[in-house]
């Protein structure tokens, strides 16, 4: 029997909780705030000449280093989300992600939902699939995947903790690293293993090492827990053990420097709200910054206009930290001196590579 309309109802579920409700970790922070960064009253620099263009997976350029992280799809309510998300970041020249495609494997009717190539020509975008359904599926499903909504890379997402208190979701996690490292051999194009909240500890980061995947996606704690999205609209038994677990991850921060010590080219994400942040990120060594909730907030409450409000807010701050460190370019801002705090410096003490 067809689940359909149970796959999108759970997508607006989650869409109005993380746009409407609490769904953010209510005490552990990003520890992003533990990095100061050092200013400079003399940048001998104006914000013109900031340079924010960046390489990202697949050898596209971005105007900025700014990822809509990917959110939703398989319903009416995702596609218009995705499709002035998309636009905007055609625009500011960003790059773009799409949601769990998991509902369109089941459902290919709901491919449209993810579908953004006709209104994001020259956007760096990526799919999404979970590692437990990459591991289910052979290679040619998966280049299905990318095919179908024109991909330049497929985010590969690594979920436990979501799936644990979903009354629906997985409880066996096995093959995953397998499937990772397959997929990053024999796929046409490169894999991104990213989190979805709980962010990269040090023992996953060494696992991932040996798969042959170079990109990471930290998705740290800090920001929004969806052990937390998922315990408001679970079973009261399911609920509670959301609850213990609402503040469960590693700080994104943390999850940053672990990954870089790795050698993995980073996508910081997971509760970056501003230009800050963004930068912060970047002088830890990201490569990219990835946002999703405000991304998701302004679109769905005031479409692509807000959306693309909120774009230009962030490309507005990010120039003026950029010039009040002194910082032409985003080399230059990775040199920019910076002061760690004890909280950070407490988790970053915990790498045997430290």
């Amino acid at each position: 029997m067809s689940n359909e309309p149970h796959i999108s109802s759970r997508k607006d579920d989650h869409i109005l909780l993380c746009a409407e409700d609490e769904v953010e970790f209510r005490k552990k922070s990003t520890l992003l705030e533990d990095v100061e960064l050092m200013h400079d009253s003399l940048p001998e620099l104006s914000v013109a000449e900031v340079d924010l263009r960046t390489e990202f997976v697949g050898g596209k350029i971005l105007s900025a280093p700014l990822l809509i992280t990917g959110m939703t799809g398989g319903a009416e309510r995702a596609s218009k989300i995705n499709r002035d998300l998309a636009v905007v970041a055609q625009e500011l020249g960003l790059a773009f992600g799409v949601g769990s495609q998991r509902a369109m494997m089941r459902h290919p009717e709901l491919a449209s939902t993810y579908q953004v190539r006709d209104v994001a020509p020259d956007v760096a975008l990526l799919g999404n699939i979970g590692a437990v359904q990459a591991a289910a599926m052979g290679t040619a499903e998966a280049e299905d995947l990318v095919g179908v909504i024109g991909a330049d890379a497929l985010c590969v997402h690594l979920n436990p903790g979501q799936e644990l208190i979903q009354s629906e979701g997985d409880r066996d996690f096995r093959g995953c690293v397998e499937a990772l490292t397959r997929l990053a051999e024999e796929l046409s194009v490169p894999v991104i293993a990213k989190e979805t909240g709980c962010g990269l500890g040090i023992g996953t980061l060494e696992k991932l090492a040996g798969t042959g995947v170079r990109w990471v996606d930290t998705s740290g704690a800090g920001g929004t827990t969806w052990i937390g999205v998922e315990a408001l609209r679970t079973p009261p038994e399911q609920q509670a053990l959301g609850e213990l677990l609402w503040e469960w991850g590693t700080p994104t921060a943390a999850s940053l420097v672990y990954a870089k010590r790795r050698g993995f080219d980073v996508i910081a994400s997971g509760g970056l709200r501003t230009g800050l942040d963004a930068a912060r990120a970047l002088a830890l060594g990201a490569r990219v910054a990835g946002m999703a909730l405000p991304w998701l907030r302004a679109a769905h409450g005031g479409g692509e206009e807000a959306a693309r409000a909120y774009g230009e807010r962030l490309l507005m701050q990010l120039r003026a930290i950029f010039v009040l460190c002194g910082a032409k370019d985003i080399a230059a801002m990775r040199e920019t001196p910076r002061v760690v705090g004890a909280r950070l410096e407490r988790w970053l003490a915990q790498d045997p590579r430290a």
